[in-house]
């Protein structure tokens, strides 16, 4: 079995490649919720993360090509399915297809504007809404200038819609990881669909809370 060319392989390098960016959410919402603690935990966290100096931009790099290989897998899974005639397939499966799952394709691209986005205003740092200060401590001030930019209501509601997409993406994403490395059937397919359901409301809520409290004026510099 060729892992590239066919459809079993294909869907484990999707199923492996979105492990690697499912953890890689966790560990980013765990470093962003140091923001509910306040400007100093955040801006500390930070600066760590510079001071690992180039092991960041390997494991950005590593990140990229994962992403990268998660798309391409995903386009041309996609694209076959597309291809495929529905017949008695789709007749038969119409009650196991949800809104999530049939958007996954649109959810996916949505979600890579947005990454490249969220890169662009908070890495690269070339929107012009960026505030660039720095702290009393001397450390780059990563509070207020995350703070700044999403007490912009349309920032906000950028961050709020994408966080929904991320919901919508993930509900179906880490059900079909499961089903990927065979252990979802019908007798464990109701527990993983409960499971997935959650985990992508823990993000929603975690990621979404931080611009909806910016706006409301909790989170303030």
């Amino acid at each position: 079995m060729s892992l590239f060319t066919s459809t079993v392989g294909r869907k484990i390098l999707m199923a492996v490649s979105g492990f690697f960016m499912l953890m890689f959410v966790v560990a980013h919402l765990l470093g962003n919720s140091t923001i509910f603690v306040g400007a100093d935990w955040l801006n500390s966290y930070a600066e760590h993360l510079q001071d690992l100096g180039p092991f960041v931009w390997v494991f950005r790099v590593f990140m990229i090509a994962v992403l990268g290989l998660h798309i391409f897998m995903g386009v041309v899974l996609s694209w076959k399915n597309w291809r495929a005639s529905p017949g008695k397939y789709a007749v038969k499966n119409r009650l196991k297809i949800t809104f999530a799952s049939n958007t996954m394709i649109w959810t996916g691209l949505l979600l890579l504007a947005f990454i490249v986005y969220h890169l662009l205003q908070f890495t690269v740092r070339v929107t012009p809404d960026v505030v660039m200060a720095f702290d009393a401590q001397d450390r780059f001030d990563v509070f207020l200038m995350v703070v700044s930019s999403m007490k912009i209501t349309a920032i906000a509601a950028v961050y709020i819609f994408a966080m929904v997409v991320l919901f919508l993406h993930l509900s179906h994403g880490i059900q079909s990881l499961f089903q990927s490395i065979g252990w979802n059937n019908e007798k464990t397919l109701p527990k993983f669909n409960l499971l997935s359901k959650a985990i992508s409301v823990f993000f929603l809520v975690g990621f979404g809370a931080i611009p909806v409290l910016i706006l409301a004026g909790i989170l303030a510099k």
